[in-house]
């Protein structure tokens, strides 16, 4: 009896302890690996940056209003540029189905602003300059070695770079993703693609936000 209580004690700590790894995915080794967080599941635990800098736990914010959250690459990213404004073309009719748009990149504060002034956007960028969102969403992945090489040598990204299973130095990047979620922070909606070159339409974010409870 006495060896059965400490096996079960022993158990419930390793389980306490294992409980804070969960929370942030591992990096996928590639884009096609992710194992992103499903329709069913909960909004992790995240702290983001707003544009001026400041702390947002995502999850208070949902709290506030059913959501739509996208993830980009960032401003740099030509594909992203181009959801960003087709998004700002649908935000009127997502605004008057009770939802608020927020989009989320690896992109520091300074950059949100800039994207925010060249795209002329009125919805909420926070930016993810640690990946913590990107990993506990399950969307973080490591580029291939040519694939980091290209883009570091064009854009300053070293701060995204992190080591892979094997030691050696890799892009991180986050695998574009659309989540609706109400405001328990329930996931009820969400697209996801490795090919960042393919973005759901309008017509398909539209449809599927009309039959999600917007309360």
């Amino acid at each position: 009896m006495r060896n059965k209580l400490i096996t079960s004690l022993l158990t419930s700590l390793l389980l306490s302890l294992s409980l804070p790894m969960l929370a942030k995915a591992e990096i996928a080794p590639d884009a096609v690996s992710v194992a992103p967080l499903l329709n069913g599941e909960t909004l992790p635990d995240v702290a983001l940056r707003d544009i001026d800098g400041n702390k947002v736990d995502l999850k208070a914010l949902v709290s506030q209003k059913p959501s739509i959250l996208f993830f980009y690459r960032g401003g740099w990213c030509p594909y992203c540029n181009a959801q960003m404004g087709q998004l700002k073309a649908i935000e009127p009719r997502l605004l008057e189905m009770g939802f608020q748009l927020i989009g989320i990149s690896p992109d520091s504060p300074e950059k949100l602003k800039a994207s925010i002034r060249d795209n002329k956007l009125d919805y909420m960028l926070l930016s993810d300059a640690n990946l913590d969102a990107a990993q506990a969403f399950g969307l973080a992945f490591f580029t291939d070695e040519k694939t980091s090489a290209r883009y570091l040598s064009r854009m300053p990204l070293e701060s995204l770079v992190r080591s892979n299973r094997d030691g050696h130095k890799r892009l991180v990047l986050p695998v574009p993703a659309i989540y609706m979620l109400d405001k328990q922070g329930l996931v009820h909606f969400q697209y996801v693609n490795p090919n960042f070159k393919v973005r759901p339409a309008p017509e398909l974010i539209l449809t599927a936000a009309g039959l999600l409870p917007n309360n």
